[in-house]
């Protein structure tokens, strides 16, 4: 029973360069998405082999095929390249069936079956191939044979499906169940690579479509309905992208959840191929309902290829059933050698003092707090003047993700390193620097944001606060809202307009930390739906001296945007917080399968699923974002990606909790045995936060939309 060769990895330049040669080829052999109807894919099948594309299985090369993939998927062209890897892998003691295949007189198509039918159905490409390859999903023959005849059966899928009759077996071996399990992966993964690509293209017409239309005398791209559809298709392609990345990345590394990581991108392509596709014709409008586009070839292509995954099951199960009838999560992320590293540390820290973390509201503990301080983790990324140790971005990432997972109240203390320190550091004066960086430190600098007005929220430069100056001292009247902990804090975070006619608006914004015990400041406690307190905070006459402004005079915006830098680290927080509530409705459904989620294909699976590819979606835009380099304008889209599809990942995961376990997921911690702790009805009650805290999400599309070229 031969064992499957390891895949082998290639460099991005390599595979980039192929991905440019499969293209060259493609535009001599298939013009484009509307050659789907007429072009004879024998021709392209044998250009194709002439240029190496069915002899990858043998050299294990998945990142060139999956390249050639997507290529084929962006001109809606079925060839089959993956069935041929497969064949290649699972025939390898057949060297002249290997032969046959990359020289293109064996072309192969492949599917799962137990080697006895009579006929096959749905088959796509059969029509141009020669041998119809079979195997059990759960292990046991897979059987080559030739195709005696196939018949074309008209429908949605253009090129047609086909129903191949096979004829007498040219060759057969014996295959395990991981073997065949891999088999059926790797097919499935063709399916939405090719589909996702193909809804990609229609997206990008879509894009340049907006910029040029015009109608009602205004470019449609400057639509608030266009830009908002666009910015959501961009996320759910980037996210998608980022997927098969990481399962390649995955397979290639042969990583123990290898699979999972590409049933992830798998079903994650399933959900969002369709409604992409969807969304791109709705912006084309008319112009995309004609064949004489590319769109309606391309809608063929997306639909048919999601439509052949159920041709395709795993005899594992779909992603929820890998999940909850085995004992993992998802699969891990990478903060690199170093970070991983301290990753252990953070975890032995959190579980010496595991019963001072896992509550769901408490944001600080000083127990716990002063044992991360003495420790150096707050303010390690800081040079060692002033008593950091130059700690690496994975650290620091790790740090805050290992915090919001294991739900350790420490995140008052690691928010004034990131909002406060930072800026301090870059942009305080030596004095403020020696009073209040060894604060941060300690952990003992409480502290709220001043940000908000009751006229300026997601849009912080349109902020009238005014601060005047008075001698040495600055005189502020004005009124902050939403100062979350303001009733609690020492300090505020300040953001006032020190020049009420600068142009632009945000050139005449100043930043200050004022004590909250200054005369003339007022605040007014609210309780959010969450149950924290945010507070209305009034500026009457209050005095502050000019050695309390941090940054130059009219200088603040450089500060704030300094300090929103930071974010850069703690994005992954969202993601952190919904991957712990995944986990904790794993381990509650494992207890209780049948009575909480039922049998395989079940509804509360199908959420359970939903759910899981959700979070793995945000992980990836997050890791994404994070690792980003200044000059990669594509993945500096993945934080504003990423907040939108967290957030309202946020709300969707507390509805779902809801729709599974019924009314128990909606006590609090309170009660005794709570599912989760009473993470889901808390997490519910917060996932509004998420969606309109920092910037609403309808801002952050409009943010990806103009990223795109959308015009405002």
């Amino acid at each position: 029973m031969p064992t499957a060769t390891p895949f082998t990895p290639m460099d991005p330049d390599e595979v980039s360069a192929f991905a440019e040669s499969v293209r060259g080829s493609l535009n001599r052999h298939w013009s484009g998405p509307t050659a789907a109807a007429g072009t004879d894919l024998a021709k392209l099948w044998q250009a194709g082999a002439d240029l190496g594309w069915l002899g990858l299985g043998t050299e294990g090369a998945l990142g060139a095929a999956v390249a050639a993939i997507r290529e084929l998927g962006r001109v809606a062209c079925p060839l089959p390249v993956m069935d041929s890897f497969v064949a290649a892998r699972l025939l390898a003691h057949e060297k002249d069936l290997l032969d046959g295949i990359g020289r293109g007189e064996v072309r192969v198509v492949a599917c799962v079956g137990d080697g006895t039918e009579s006929q096959v159905r749905h088959l796509e490409g059969a029509q141009w191939a020669t041998h119809l390859l079979t195997f059990p999903a759960a292990g046991g023959t897979a059987v080559l044979r030739a195709i005696g005849a196939a018949r074309e059966t008209a429908g949605l899928a253009v090129p047609a499906w086909s129903t191949a009759r096979p004829g007498e077996p040219r060759a057969s071996v014996e295959i395990d169940a991981s073997t065949a399990d891999e088999a059926v992966v790797l097919l499935r993964l063709q399916l939405a690579v090719r589909a996702l690509a193909a809804a990609e293209r229609a997206h990008e017409m879509a894009v340049e479509h907006a910029k040029q239309r015009r109608q009602f005398g205004k470019v449609i791209g400057s639509f608030g309905a266009v830009q908002q559809r666009t910015a959501t298709c961009q996320i759910d392609v980037s996210a998608g992208n980022l997927l098969v990345e990481d399962a390649v990345r995955a397979l290639e590394q042969g990583l123990p959840d290898r699979l999972l990581a590409a049933e992830f991108a798998v079903e994650h392509a399933r959900a969002v191929a369709p409604r992409v596709q969807l969304g791109a014709h709705h912006t084309l409008a008319a112009i995309g309902y004609f064949e004489e586009h590319d769109a309606p070839w391309l809608f063929r292509r997306v639909h048919g290829d999601i439509t052949r995954l159920r041709t395709l099951t795993r005899a594992a199960g779909d992603v929820a059933d890998v999940l909850v009838e085995g004992t993992g999560s998802l699969p891990a992320g990478d903060a690199g050698e170093t970070g991983e590293a301290f990753r252990a540390e953070v975890r032995a820290l959190f579980d010496e003092y595991a019963d001072r973390i896992g509550s769901v509201a408490l944001v600080q503990d000083a127990t716990l707090t002063n044992a991360v301080a003495e420790r150096g983790w707050l303010g390690m990324s800081w040079s060692e003047e002033v008593g950091g140790r130059n700690a690496s971005l994975g650290e620091q990432v790790v740090l805050h993700e290992e915090a919001t997972y294991q739900r350790a109240p420490i995140s008052k203390a690691l928010g004034a390193v990131m909002l406060l320190g930072n800026s301090i550091l870059k942009h305080g004066t030596q004095e403020q620097q020696k009073t209040f960086l060894p604060l941060i430190r300690q952990g003992k600098l409480a502290f709220c944001l001043g940000y908000s007005e009751p006229e300026a929220g997601s849009d912080l430069a349109s902020l009238r606060t005014r601060a005047v100056r008075d001698g040495d001292d600055w005189v502020i009247n004005g009124q902050k809202l939403w100062t979350t902990g303001g009733h609690e804090s020492d300090w505020v975070w300040l953001a006032v307009r020190t020049d009420p006619d600068a142009s632009p608006r945000h050139a005449g914004i100043t930043m200050f930390l004022v004590p909250m015990d200054t005369p003339g400041i007022t605040v007014q406690q609210h309780r959010a739906l969450s149950g924290e307190i945010s507070c209305t905070v009034f500026y009457d006459d209050v005095r502050v001296p000019d050695s309390l402004r941090v940054g130059e005079v009219n200088g603040g915006w450089k500060v704030i945007t300094d300090a929103l830098a930071g974010e850069r680290i703690t994005m992954g927080n969202i993601a952190a917080a919904l991957h712990r509530q995944l986990d904790d409705l794993l381990a509650f459904v494992r207890e209780d399968p049948s009575g909480t989620v039922g049998p395989r294909g079940s509804h509360a699976r199908a959420l359970l699923m939903e759910l899981a590819v959700g979070v793995q979606a945000t992980r990836a835009l997050v890791a994404s974002a994070i690792w980003a380099t200044s000059g990669d304008t594509g993945a500096r889209l993945a934080a504003p990606m990423a907040g939108v599809l967290g957030g309202e990942l946020a709300e969707r995961f507390g509805e779902a909790v809801l729709d599974i376990l019924g009314p128990d997921a909606a006590l609090s911690e309170s009660v005794p045995g709570v599912p989760g702790g009473g993470a889901f009805e808390y997490g519910l009650r917060l996932s509004v936060m998420y969606v309109v805290g920092g910037g609403t999400n309808d801002i952050q599309r409009g943010i990806i939309s103009r990223g795109l070229g959308l015009p405002r």
